[in-house]
């Protein structure tokens, strides 16, 4: 249903968009967390000693964005936290739009990087190499692509579909 049709105040369509933002930001939250727990465990494994200078560079650059993606997710929260009561949400929520779009590109460079580096350390590089671009295009795909076609199909398309 568009927004117009909703018969919402500004208030209650920024106070719901606030909502659904806090949500996405839930499940992405979890997901970072998981991943950077993930990482975090790695350097503790006997194996770790025997990575090359490759690969334990592309670790430290995916603990790196693991990092970033997780105070990304933070910096929602402390925007709401710092703004709330100046009457200020759509400022509000149009930055934590924008903080939930750069997770979404933060998290799926995460899950190439991690692709790549397992690959490289359980196969080889080239085959790491492959599956890595595999991941990005339907990354691609799935967070730009499809999107975009749900949006342009919104018009002629109905719930039933």
């Amino acid at each position: 249903m568009p927004d117009d049709e909703r018969h919402e105040t500004e208030t209650e369509k920024l106070d719901r968009k606030w909502g659904d933002l806090l949500q996405e930001l839930r499940v992405m939250q979890t997901g970072a967390q998981l991943t950077a727990g993930f990482l975090l465990t790695l350097p503790f494994q006997t194996e770790f000693a025997s990575l090359d200078t490759y690969q334990r560079t592309l670790y430290l650059v995916l603990v790196v964005v693991a990092a970033v993606t997780t105070l990304l997710v933070m910096s929602a929260v402390a925007v709401h936290r710092r703004l709330s009561g100046e009457h200020v949400k759509e400022r509000v929520v149009t930055t934590a739009h924008r903080l939930t779009m750069a997770v979404l590109t933060a998290i799926a460079v995460l899950v190439t990087g991690m692709v790549a580096l397992i690959f490289d350390v359980v196969v080889d590089r080239t085959v790491a190499l492959a599956f890595a671009g595999v991941i990005a295009g339907t990354a691609a795909l799935l967070l730009v692509v499809l999107p975009n076609v749900v949006l342009a199909n919104g018009a002629s398309g109905s719930a039933d579909a």
